[in-house]
C-alpha cells in the first residue's frame, strides 16, 4: 500500500494525512478514535482501495504533534467536526464517506448531524450518537462501563497514573487496552504513542472538553444514508444506546452486529467490517 501523507492546516496548526487508494476514487474520510491513530484503519482500507475508494485518515487534533494545543477548551466537540470539514474541503472535493470509530464515530455523528452537504454516507462503529450515549447513562450498566469518562475529567491524576515508566510507555495503559481486548502488539503501540511529549494530554482533552463543550445541546436527525456497526464484546458501549440509535436517523439505516468483538473492530475484525463497509458505500455512492 503506497500512502501518502499531506499536510492539511487548521486554526490550531497542522494535521498529517495520510492518504491511499485511487487518486480518483471516491473519497472516504476515516476518523480514528483513543488513544489510536490513522493506522488503525490499515487492515480496513485494502479492501476498499480494491474496490476502487481513496482514503483520507487524519491524524487528528492533539494526536497530530503539529496541532496539539493546550487546554480543555481546544477540544470541543465542535472544534473537532470543523478540522474534519477542513479535510473534507481540502482533500475530498467538499464530500465525502465519513467513517469513524470511538471517538471518531462521534465526530462523525456530529458532521453528518449538522454539515450533511459534506456527507455523501455515514458509517459510526462502536459509539452511538451523543443523545442516545446520554440516555443510555439512565441505565446502571452504561453508568459502570463509562467510570472511566469521569476519571478522565479530573487534572493531572489520569497523566500520573498513566505515565510512562523507564521502557519509554505507560504498563497501566497497555494492560487496560489488553483487558479491553487489544492484542499485546497493538496495546503497547498505542501505549507508545500516548507517551509522546503531550500526547496523552491532548488525547485525555478531548474527554475533557465535554464538560465544556455542546454536546448536551443535542443534535438535529441524522439525514444522510446510515450504518451503525457495534460489536457485543464491547466494555464501553453497552446495548442500551446502541437500541436508541435509530430514533436519530431519519434516512436509510442499516444496524449490523459483530459477535463476539471487542471494541477494537477496525482492527480486531476488519474484513467483516470492511465487508458491511462496501455493501453500505455501493448502496449509496452519494
Amino acid at each position: 500500500m503506497t500512502v501518502r501523507t499531506t499536510a492539511v492546516r487548521i486554526p490550531v496548526g497542522t494535521l498529517d494525512v495520510r492518504e491511499a487508494g485511487p487518486p480518483d476514487g471516491p473519497p472516504v474520510l476515516l476518523l480514528h478514535g483513543f488513544p489510536q491513530g490513522p493506522e488503525s484503519w490499515d487492515e480496513v482500507v485494502p479492501a476498499l482501495h480494491d474496490a476502487g475508494y481513496r482514503t483520507i485518515a487524519p491524524e487528528q487534533r492533539g494526536y497530530a504533534a503539529g496541532a496539539r494545543p493546550s487546554g480543555r477548551g481546544a477540544y470541543r466537540v465542535a472544534d473537532l467536526t470543523s478540522d474534519a470539514l477542513v479535510v473534507i474541503a481540502e482533500r475530498a472535493g467538499g464530500r465525502a464517506h465519513v467513517v469513524g470509530h470511538d471517538w471518531g464515530a462521534a465526530v462523525a455523528w456530529r458532521l453528518a448531524s449538522r454539515y450533511p452537504d459534506a456527507v455523501r454516507s455515514l458509517t459510526a462503529v462502536s459509539v452511538p450518537p451523543a443523545a442516545a450515549y446520554a440516555r443510555s447513562l439512565v441505565t446502571t450498566r452504561q453508568v459502570l462501563a463509562s467510570w472511566y469518562v469521569g476519571a478522565f475529567q479530573l487534572p493531572w491524576v489520569p497523566e500520573r497514573l498513566l505515565r510512562p515508566d523507564d521502557r519509554g510507555w505507560s504498563p497501566v495503559l497497555e494492560g487496560a487496552l489488553r483487558r479491553t481486548g487489544q492484542t499485546p502488539e497493538r496495546a503497547r503501540r498505542d501505549a507508545q504513542r500516548m507517551a509522546q511529549p503531550g500526547a496523552l494530554t491532548a488525547a485525555l482533552n478531548w474527554y475533557r472538553g465535554i464538560a465544556v463543550g455542546d454536546l448536551r445541546e443535542g443534535d438535529p436527525p441524522v439525514t444522510v444514508p446510515t450504518l451503525f456497526v457495534w460489536s457485543d464484546g464491547d466494555t464501553a458501549i453497552t446495548r442500551q444506546g446502541i437500541e436508541l440509535t435509530h430514533r436519530h436517523v431519519t434516512a436509510p439505516y442499516t444496524y449490523a452486529e459483530l459477535r463476539g468483538v471487542s471494541h477494537w473492530v477496525p482492527e480486531e475484525a476488519p474484513d467483516e467490517l470492511a465487508a458491511r463497509l462496501l455493501d453500505h458505500l455501493a448502496a449509496h455512492p452519494g
